[in-house]
């Protein structure tokens, strides 16, 4: 993300580009035989679907309630209807291969190959690695200043004006990241929802944060005023995506609106101020827009595991490191100032 956090428009740009429900392989009339068919004898070809007769430990489907899965192993979401989908979009996509076609997307997904309950297993260890980055970014940033800058001989606070800010910002970020991972584990209503308002949220705290550093906006007054709308439309916005309608068109156009302001207001502040650590704003601003082209220029997944979306999160990792690196550069850089203007 970032502008004011490469990653976290790229990660609003990653729920951007999630797929509808129409896909290609959907209207496939061999698939939706294949499933329908599935789901009525829990059989494909001479294979055996076990959650279509057995769902859980050899339990019958129809036995009373209490010996049903648990509600909290639901969430895997493994049962004849997945199950019945899964087996036929492999089978369909390994009859296609043999054809010559290429691989085509099913209930807006390319075909991943499942890994146990990960339902993109590479895209959902990308993300708990960028989860992993941003909190060792955090912790070294909560240590710089609070043990190894000087702090204010009266109040025992750090002079760095942003330090809560920045600790926000890594919650909410570590956040979407988490939900990122789950959703592509298994991905359904639930999890989408979470990933789509975590990502939003990210973002419009980004876009907040970005707005009070480069403006130096120091006055809590000020601060509030600044915000608020900005809170508000963000709020609005979750409230209509879970409540209303999950409207990727119109999500699409309000996070884009929100990352590239944030990108071209870091960008340009670091020209204007010639920051000590523009270069590495610089590089993530430039990294943000390269990354960007995975999102853009789609590929279905290598060996059922990678696609473009898979390397973006990939990519995420580095500008991360980067990114926190710029943050405590700027720790640094604004104590010193503030502690020669006290003497």
């Amino acid at each position: 993300m970032e502008a004011c956090r490469c990653l976290a428009l790229l990660l609003a740009l990653g729920c951007l580009f999630e797929a509808l429900d129409a896909s290609p392989g959907d209207f496939d009339p061999l698939y939706r035989t294949c499933v329908e068919q599935c789901e009525k004898t829990g059989i494909i070809e001479d294979s055996s679907i076990q959650h279509c007769q057995f769902p859980y430990n050899d339990i019958p489907v129809d036995s009373p309630w209490y010996m049903q899965e648990p509600l909290y192993l639901q969430w895997k979401q493994l049962n004849c209807e997945s199950d019945c989908q899964y087996n036929c979009m492999m089978q369909r996509e390994n009859e296609r291969g043999k054809l010559g076609l290429n691989p085509v997307k099913y209930h807006g997904k390319w075909p991943f190959r499942r890994v146990f309950v990960f339902q993109e297993p590479l895209s959902a260890v990308l993300s708990a690695l960028n989860l992993l980055m941003h909190f060792t970014g955090w912790l070294s940033f909560f240590l710089l200043v609070n043990y190894k800058l000087p702090l204010r001989p009266q109040s025992k606070r750090t002079y760095y004006e942003y330090t809560g800010l920045w600790h926000i910002y890594a919650v909410l970020s570590m956040n979407t990241w988490f939900w990122s991972a789950i959703f592509h584990t298994r991905g359904f209503d639930l999890t989408e929802k979470l990933d789509y308002s975590s990502a939003v949220a990210s973002l419009g705290f980004s876009f907040i944060l970005c707005l009070l550093r480069t403006f130096n906006v120091k006055d809590e007054a000020s601060r509030v005023m600044l915000a608020a709308p900005i809170l508000a439309f963000v709020t609005t916005h979750i409230l209509y995506l879970n409540f209303y309608q999950l409207d990727y068109g119109w999500n699409m156009k309000v996070c884009v609106t929100m990352g590239v302001t944030t990108l071209l207001v870091w960008a340009i502040w670091a020209g204007i101020t010639y920051h000590p650590s523009r270069i590495k704003l610089w590089v993530n601003v430039f990294g943000v827009a390269l990354a960007l082209l995975l999102e853009i220029y789609d590929f279905p997944p290598y060996m059922g595991y990678a696609d473009a979306h898979a390397v973006w999160h990939a990519a995420t990792i580095p500008l991360t490191y980067l990114w926190w690196s710029f943050i405590k550069d700027d720790a640094v850089f604004r104590t010193s100032v503030l502690i020669k203007k006290v003497k």
